[in-house]
């Protein structure tokens, strides 16, 4: 017979007669054993069975859960995990579990027993937390509705149903008490701030909550939600998009998986809702009574909630019907020219949302015939108002094409290769009027883009850009037709043979960029034309090395990366991956040169100052300027600029500035850690520096950037186990070993914070189990230092090893002859997560060995344990104090108290 077979039959054995830490001390052995995942989620059903008769809750719950992740349809395990949860008086997930098992299993009465008791429960919970807060909403409610109330207090009574809101025995009341209608009578209010309040606290009604939201979207009505956001004010306008987005997720994604289980069966569907919603946010686009910060609310709104997440879905049906319904809708946004009188008020960004919702609305559709559909709405829209007599018909018409080429460029060359609109385009560029020039500059800039498209504008278009932008008195169609010859110039890329125009001409070209983009006199848009002339010029070394050279032009773009105009992103992240060469180089095959020389074809050269001592110098030159502010800048924007494309040039920067071992500090000082969090999951390969983070932690490194380098693998360890492989494979454990032995207590307690989160791996683990080293004595000292962010990470480090690997708990007490009193210290701490992180200690203790549970009970333990389990409130220490004490009773050191009177006596 195998070990593990007989360790698995002498823990039933041991089980069946009553005898359950021997059971579970025989099932933890066969697990060790276990390589097989069926063998190890029977012997964690085993063994989470030996801890709820133990009483120990949590670990029930755990190896349930152990068992459930190999096999979802374990009905055993489900029923054990349904039965810890309710211990642990997390009733709604209890009731999800015992639902499945019900389901599972039809006739089986005991699972029918626990459905109608679980029930219950939760209900007199609710019944309980509603009753305290119910008595705050009605007074928040008489304080609202009393006219002959201050208006302060009428203020603070909205802030503070915002707060009651956030708590769902709150939210409940709030909704019950018909509180839907006085919000809505507070939307209309003078103050701003009680409309923010009266959004906010719909916030937290909806939050995660489908059946309310669907009420809440039928009573208020869509269109006073919109009316609502579509408002001159910029903060209320914000407040309602997050409100419509939070109502977006919840009818979407439906409530959180607590309340779900027990109203699933009787919710309706709830795509009316949504229907209703995009509907209201489409008709939004043309409305000239919406703000111009409403109509790209509604767009940010499109853009993140119509198209698929993932392509793996083959539902794309709210793209088809937003094409279908609003198309054209989108596109007399997209064909709105500001300066004429006719048209919505739009924002500096709107043309820019417009070409980011139509291409992602594009790129959301699965077939040919969806595509061309979408191409033959698009030209008939514009074929519309070109054929239309007069000319602010056929410059809506180009303002199209300039916004279609921007966004799903294959659309936009087929609308620009309609009879006439080329020849139109390049006659209204010599228009005496400027806002026609602008347009139609703007559209040959943008034409530009496709190969042939630019050799036909070199043919044609060049000789018109250059009289415009020596001629021309106005400085807003000189920079653009300036950008037009820097795309122009730009269109061998970087390839150094292909030069487009005469040498020196491209120099002077970013001269004149360079210029403009710091004449602070010019309004925002013509020095952002300025950067999107240095995005195509930059493909050439000898202008990125002049721009670098040039501190204030450098400056200024930074300062731009930084202000509201969010249609920058993309020309400074395109410059940024230019000058630091960050892009993607095909190194051509050797031998294929050599034969398209002797074929007499072409063969790209690379210039001379591209080469790694020249990108070296550009990249301490950039981090001089402060690039790394304007990058972290860049990635907190929270608009459709931000495209997947701006990411990643964030992404490329970020990685080509950390090659250097020395610049390394200076990025994850000036908050590059944090700015790579975010991006982590969606391009690890490309920027998770866990090298450069882990040679910060070297000896000629500065402490701060020690420091700042271990709070960053900190919060990188605490994202999954697959980062923290990364970590460990790059050897950082032992460096942030050395590190907890510090000096400096900053620097030691970063460390130790991040060994916290490091031992949840279990490789990490086991060099604490390893015999012959003092790491453990190591956080038992700690835990006993007077620097309370030290104690806490060694305390938290302490309590996950003595769970996860309880050989470690014989150990503690060979320490330090001081390890009692620590842990005691721990226990009496006034901060209650020192408290915590003592007591499970204390109980990991008690539960690994009877011999060092009865040591803990012989001591002042014992009296602290006792007041602590007495709380009136049931947080996680008293529970922890309790199960210390009942496991005292099960071993027989203390008697229960109405055996013993008084006290629990030893």
């Amino acid at each position: 017979m195998s070990s593990l077979l007989f360790y698995n039959e002498e823990g039933n054995t041991l089980f069946n007669a009553g005898d359950m830490q021997g059971a579970l001390c025989f099932y933890t052995k066969a697990l060790k054993l276990s390589h097989s995942q069926a063998e190890s989620a029977v012997l964690h059903r085993n063994r989470s069975a030996c801890y709820l008769k133990l009483e120990d809750y949590t670990k029930a719950e755990a190896d349930a859960s152990k068992a459930l992740d190999a096999d979802p349809g374990d009905v055993k395990a489900r029923f054990r995990r349904a039965q810890a949860l309710q211990k642990l008086g997390r009733l709604n997930e209890a009731f999800l579990d015992a639902q499945r098992c019900a389901q599972m299993e039809p006739t089986n009465n005991t699972f029918k027993e626990m459905l109608r008791l679980l029930g219950a429960q939760s209900q007199k919970k609710v019944t309980i937390q509603m009753s305290s807060t119910d008595a705050r909403v009605q007074q928040m409610f008489s304080l609202l509705l009393d006219p002959s109330a201050q208006p302060s207090d009428r203020q603070k009574a909205a802030q503070n149903l915002v707060v009651l809101s956030r708590e769902e025995a709150g939210a409940e009341q709030i909704f019950r008490n018909d509180g839907v209608k006085l919000i809505q009578s507070l939307l209309g209010s003078n103050q701003e701030e009680v409309v923010l309040s009266a959004l906010r606290t719909l916030v937290g009604l909806c939050t995660g909550h489908q059946s309310r939201t669907m009420a809440i979207v039928n009573e208020l009505g869509m269109e006073q939600l919109c009316g609502v956001m579509g408002s001159g004010a910029s903060a209320v306008s914000l407040a309602a998009c997050h409100l419509l987005q939070v109502m977006f997720e919840a009818l979407t994604e439906g409530m959180n998986r607590e309340i779900r289980g027990k109203d699933e069966a009787i919710l309706p569907e709830p795509s009316r809702e949504l229907r209703s919603m995009l509907r209201h946010l489409v008709e939004m686009m043309p409305a000239s009574s919406v703000s111009g910060p409403g109509r790209d609310s509604a767009i940010n709104l499109l853009v993140k909630q119509v198209p698929r997440k993932s392509q793996r879905n083959p539902d794309n049906s709210l793209t088809l019907w937003v094409i279908d319904q609003g198309l054209k809708k989108i596109l007399e946004v997209a064909g709105t020219v500001p300066e004429m009188s006719e048209g919505p008020p739009l924002t500096d960004n709107s043309h820019m949302s417009c070409s980011v919702l139509l291409s992602k609305l594009y790129d959301d559709l699965k077939s040919d015939a969806e595509r061309e559909n979408f191409n033959k709405l698009c030209e008939e829209y514009v074929q519309h108002h070109f054929g239309r007599p007069g000319l602010e018909s056929k410059l809506r018409a180009i303002q199209t094409v300039s916004v279609l080429l921007q966004g799903p460029s294959d659309v936009g060359n087929r609308t620009l290769e309609m009879s006439g609109m080329m020849d139109a385009v390049i006659s209204l560029c010599a228009s005496e009027v400027v806002c026609h020039q602008q347009v139609a500059v703007e559209a040959l800039i943008h034409a530009a883009g496709k190969a042939k498209r630019a050799s036909f504008i070199t043919a044609n278009g060049v000789a018109l850009l250059k009289d415009l932008y020596k001629k021309s008195e106005n400085d807003q169609i000189r920079v653009r037709a300036l950008v037009g010859l820097c795309k122009l110039g730009s269109a061998g890329g970087t390839d150094f043979s292909m030069k487009q125009f005469a040498e020196g001409s491209t120099l002077k070209l970013a001269k004149q960029c360079r210029k403009w983009l710091c004449n602070e006199s010019l309004p925002p848009t013509s020095r952002r034309w300025a950067i999107e002339g240095l995005a195509y010029l930059t493909f050439d070394a000898d202008v990125k090395e002049d721009l670098v050279e040039d501190r204030n032009a450098l400056q200024a773009m930074f300062q731009l990366a930084k202000s509201e105009d969010k249609t920058v992103l993309f020309a400074v992240g395109s410059t940024l991956v230019n000058c630091t060469n960050s892009y993607d180089v095909d190194k051509p095959d050797p031998q294929m040169v050599e034969l398209a020389k002797y074929a007499k074809q072409h063969v790209p050269e690379e210039h001379p100052k591209d080469a790694h001592s020249f990108v070296e110098k550009r990249l301490m030159k950039l981090l001089e300027a402060g690039v790394v502010s304007a990058l972290v800048c860049m990635g907190k924007q929270e608009s459709p600029a931000l495209t997947e494309t701006c990411r990643e040039c964030i992404a490329r920067v970020f990685l080509a500035l950390v090659e250097r071992q020395g610049d390394r500090g200076t990025v994850v000082a000036q908050g590059g850690g944090k700015a790579l969090l975010p991006l982590v999951n969606k391009y690890p390969v490309q920027i998770l520096p866990f090298q450069s983070m882990v040679i910060l932690l070297t000896l000629d490194c500065t402490l701060l950037q020690n420091f700042e380098s271990l709070m960053a693998l900190t919060n990188l360890a605490g994202i999954s186990e697959r980062l923290r492989q990364k970590i460990i494979k790059e050897k950082a454990v032992p460096k942030v070993e050395g590190y907890m032995f510090e000096e400096h207590e900053l620097v030691r307690a970063a460390a130790t914070e991040c060994m916290c989160n490091l031992v949840l791996s279990t490789e990490v683990q086991q060099l604490y189990v390893a015999t012959g080293n003092d790491r453990l004595k190591l956080l038992v000292l700690y835990s006993g230092e007077e620097d309370e962010r030290l104690r806490k990470a060694a305390a938290g480090t302490l309590a996950m090893l003595t769970a996860e690997q309880p050989e470690l708990c014989a150990r503690i007490p060979g320490t330090t002859s001081h390890w009692l009193e620590i842990l005691q210290a721990l226990l009496l701490s006034d901060s209650l997560e020192l408290r915590h992180r003592g007591v499970v200690v204390m109980l990991n203790l008690m539960q690994a060995e009877k011999s060092l549970a009865e040591t803990l009970m012989e001591s002042e333990a014992l009296e602290i344990l006792s007041v602590l389990a007495k709380s009136t409130e049931q947080s996680p220490i008293s529970r922890a104090a309790q199960h210390c004490l009942d496991k005292a009773i099960e071993y027989g050191i203390i008697k229960k108290p109405e055996e013993g009177g008084e006290g629990n006596e030893p």
